[in-house]
């Protein structure tokens, strides 16, 4: 929550600023900090969230509609294979 409550000013202020003036934005950012983002663009509860592995270092791609809502809820990688790889890695860690 802690997290959440550090990038939603950023995310709702400047980012939210330039997709209204049109602009492509791009955010780089690690584990925590994109879950917390994740959780915002899809409306995941803070039970489902902690499910989410988020592979670090491939782009996770998402387009909005007029509405500013998600076209595709989750986005999309632009490599999906090796995001599938690093997904299941993740996934993993805790399980040595």
């Amino acid at each position: 929550k802690d997290v959440v409550a550090r990038v939603m000013p950023y995310l709702t202020g400047e980012v939210s600023k330039d997709m209204v003036a049109g602009k492509t934005v791009l955010i780089t950012a690690h584990g925590n900090s994109l879950r917390a983002i994740v959780k915002h663009i899809d409306c995941i509860s803070d039970t489902d969230i902690a499910k989410v592995n988020i592979p670090t270092g491939i782009p996770l791609y998402y387009e909005f509609d007029d509405d500013f809502e998600p076209i595709t809820k989750g986005g999309r990688y632009l490599d999906p294979e090796a995001a599938k790889a690093a997904i299941e890695a993740v996934a993993n860690q805790g399980k040595r």
